[in-house]
């Protein structure tokens, strides 16, 4: 009885609008129909808001460079002690969900797809799982990491230009990938983890003005995704803690 009401319990995600890894959590849950409860994490509390004025106010820093300034500010709020014991990582997501609290976007993705029906978001043929799983991995591991926040905030004046090297070099590795697997979707014709990793990453990428046209396939998989609901509701633009001059 008790497992039961813990099912039946919505999960809570702890995640920022804003934040790669934590819109694919967002898209995992629209896509399996999963109601969920959010919890932000961020500055737009506590004096928050006046930073953000503050930062759209100096004429001196493009659009970029504020949202950078902003979101290392973010980073830095957020490591609480309140957090912390939530996620010793402290960073976000951090996801509530049958009696346990898992703090990675991987993980919790599949964790509700092992558990929960709805449709699957891995392939059940060996090799279309391991190309999910290998896509997922180039993102995941390989070019988001590399442009978060913990990273950027050692890397001085030159932000914007480590972010769009790295979004570049990962792209240059994942387009010939997505060119091999793609059907309609990144590995074949249904969605998948792989998709769900995508769309965050052009979108960090659009973000830090990286050229999407010299990558073809990644372009189209992501305008083909973009017209899906469980994409649409998810994005950062229409999240609780969307601000309102971002809606």
């Amino acid at each position: 009885m008790h497992v039961s009401l813990l099912l039946l319990a919505k999960p809570v995600l702890h995640g920022y609008f804003r934040s790669s890894c934590s819109w694919r959590v967002r898209i995992a849950f629209a896509l399996k129909g999963i109601e969920y409860d959010q919890v932000p994490v961020n500055l737009i509390k506590d004096g928050g808001q006046q930073v953000v004025h503050i930062l759209h106010k100096h004429e001196a820093l493009s659009q970029c460079q504020a949202w950078i300034c902003l979101t290392i500010v973010l980073y830095v709020l957020q490591l609480s002690d309140q957090y912390k014991k939530l996620n010793p990582m402290q960073q976000v997501p951090s996801v509530e969900i049958d009696g346990i609290t898992i703090s990675q976007s991987l993980a919790v993705i599949q964790y509700i797809d092992e558990t929960r029906p709805g449709p699957a978001l891995l392939p059940a043929d060996p090799k279309k799982r391991a190309q999910v799983r290998m896509i997922s991995d180039v993102i995941a591991s390989g070019i988001q990491p590399l442009q978060n926040l913990h990273v950027l905030q050692k890397i001085g004046a030159e932000k914007v230009q480590w972010a769009q090297h790295f979004i570049e070099r990962g792209f240059q590795a994942l387009e010939p990938i997505l060119k091999q697997t793609a059907g309609k979707y990144c590995v074949g014709d249904e969605i998948s983890m792989a998709d769900i990793c995508l769309v965050p990453q052009v979108y960090n990428a659009e973000r830090f003005k990286v050229d999407v046209e010299q990558y073809p396939t990644i372009k189209r998989l992501n305008q083909t995704l973009l017209e899906i609901q469980a994409f649409k509701v998810t994005n950062p633009s229409c999240q609780p803690d969307t601000p309102a001059d971002l809606r």
